[in-house]
């Protein structure tokens, strides 16, 4: 059975217009873009007027919690949020119980990941170290070869930097990116939020900015004289920002991402103590928000990448200073990013297909989808004239820690096509 979307908005990386024009999709492949189709038959017509036709989304940092925290989320559960967020594929961070931190436990969660919708887009990650104890290098050619595609340590650095280098060294020969998370663990000591007058108003301690700062400088330092490609995870603030910029100027192999709620919330939102705005590295000031914003729409972010981070409700209903960091963003981050951003004419939806579907693809050494004749029938039709709720029954997630639960934001996902199939009609 064919389908003919008929009427669409095509989004592209290449320019800030929209083609109109009809997409026609038979099996996995679009068989045909033209203005006007006609003398069409045997095919479900699916109006798209106003709508836009986009790539779907790419994820590099997601936490599927599996194995060892299924209480929070796992694989399937993971996969259904995604293909609620647009987001057709992910890769997945190793800080699970146990750690992803061999072959065995790559083969684990990627045959897991094989038996969801979106099997052969889920991807996984694995440990710099064993355990994540940044002590010991795991075993690096056993996941390589096992499917793993990424080193990262994530939610801890790893402090000792010859490890490090050593890890940099077996990633570059391995032809893996190593993926830092980015703080001294001495300068951010039991702090839960940035440290600034906020943090001093509330009486908490604080993470201050050149946690993260020094250790971007230390990494890029280690990058350069390994020649690894070195991925800095979920930069916050701006001079952070800056020195990627300048690594990058020089020709070192380093690429970034930016979270949304980086750019969207700041620490002055946890004036009452609300752990939905808890996460690591914290919400800076809002004058890093508006430098991170126009970074990203100069094009010195890589890619925008969720950092996904499930929790139970009885975790996060500790107090703030207890609760574990960490806030979910696959099912909320296009809407939210459109509702912010495009839907008030600060950028447009080639920024949103360059950074958060083509380029988060192109750091993990794949193909983009982009929507054209003979390509991949994946992709996502927005609708920017309705609404959506995120109410915990919209939400697919198993965890609901989020600043925008039973929030209304503009824009909708209405439809989600993964290799010609309809994930999700609405």
């Amino acid at each position: 059975m064919k389908r003919l979307y008929r009427h669409a908005q095509i989004a592209s990386e290449d320019s800030p217009k929209l083609l109109h024009a009809d997409v026609l999709v038979e099996g996995d492949r679009i068989i045909g873009i033209a203005p006007e189709m006609t003398g069409v038959s045997d095919c479900e017509v699916i109006d798209c007027t106003g709508r836009i036709l986009l790539p779907s989304l790419f994820d590099i940092h997601v936490h599927a919690r599996e194995p060892g925290q299924e209480d929070k989320e796992n694989i399937a559960t993971c996969a259904e949020a995604a293909i609620n967020g647009g987001v057709t594929g992910f890769v997945m961070m190793p800080n699970t119980a146990p750690a992803i931190d061999n072959a065995g436990v790559v083969r684990t969660v990627l045959e897991s990941a094989r038996r969801t919708r979106i099997g052969a887009g889920i991807y996984t990650t694995g440990a710099i170290t064993k355990g994540r104890k940044g002590e010991e290098l795991a075993g690096i050619a056993g996941m390589k070869a096992a499917g793993c595609v990424m080193l990262t340590d994530d939610g801890f650095p790893v402090d000792n930097p010859q490890v490090l280098r050593r890890a940099m060294e077996y990633a570059r020969d391995f032809d893996l990116p190593l993926a830092s998370h980015c703080e001294v663990k001495e300068l951010s000591g039991k702090g839960c939020m940035h440290e600034g007058k906020i943090s001093y108003a509330l009486g908490l301690p604080g993470i201050p900015s050149i946690s993260e700062e020094i250790c971007i400088s230390r990494d890029i330092r280690l990058a350069q004289f390994t020649g690894v490609h070195l991925n800095i995870q979920h930069v916050t603030t701006a001079e952070g920002m800056r020195t990627i910029k300048r690594a990058k100027d020089r020709g070192i192999r380093v690429t970034c991402e930016i979270a949304p709620h980086h750019l969207m919330f700041s620490h002055e939102d946890i004036g009452d103590y609300d752990t939905n705005y808890k996460m690591n590295p914290p919400l800076r000031t809002k004058e890093d928000n508006a430098l991170l914003l126009q970074g990203l729409i100069d094009g010195w972010f890589d890619v925008i990448a969720t950092d996904h981070a499930p929790h139970t409700p009885f975790e996060k209903r500790q107090d703030f200073a207890s609760a574990p960091f960490g806030i979910t963003g696959l099912e909320t981050a296009l809407v939210s990013l459109h509702d912010r951003y495009i839907s008030k004419g600060v950028f447009g939806w080639d920024l949103i297909v360059k950074r958060y579907s083509a380029e988060p693809r192109r750091v993990m050494k794949l193909e983009p989808v982009p929507v054209k004749e003979g390509g991949l029938a994946e992709f996502i039709l927005f609708n920017p004239a309705r609404t959506t709720t995120f109410t915990r029954d919209f939400m697919k997630s198993k965890s609901i820690n989020t600043p925008f639960l039973d929030k209304t934001l503009q824009g909708m996902i209405e439809r989600v096509v993964y290799r010609g199939a309809e994930l999700l009609v609405r």
